[in-house]
């Protein structure tokens, strides 16, 4: 869900939604840091005092993109579904488990 804010996918969440709450995700927590101080500064400012400003939403999306803070993310959400499924392999073939590994498979590739 944290990738869809800085529009990786069409699924009907408005893009920087999460920054216009000022939430912390994943991606923006990653490239901040990793971030100079002076970045951070910036950064955080424009997420606290976004209302009404598309252009410091847009700073914070581009600041997350290029610091690396979308790859990170996807990284990690690959490597909890890689060892999510490892640990669902262990159990014996079912129905339960066939719809777990469908389950983890949706929330990892759904673009909608």
């Amino acid at each position: 869900d944290d990738l869809f804010d800085y529009g990786t996918a069409e699924i009907g969440k408005p893009v920087g939604i999460d920054i216009k709450e000022k939430k912390m995700t994943l991606p923006l927590i990653y490239a901040l840091q990793k971030a100079s101080w002076l970045d951070k500064r910036r950064v955080i400012f424009n997420v606290k005092n976004n209302a009404g400003h598309r252009d410091r939403v847009q700073q914070v999306i581009d600041f997350v993109k290029q610091s690396g803070g979308l790859e990170y993310a996807i990284k990690t959400m690959e490597r909890y579904r890689d060892e999510a499924l490892e640990i669902l392999h262990e159990f014996p073939e079912s129905a339960a488990r066939t719809s777990l590994e469908a389950l983890i498979n949706y929330t990892i590739e759904r673009e909608k």
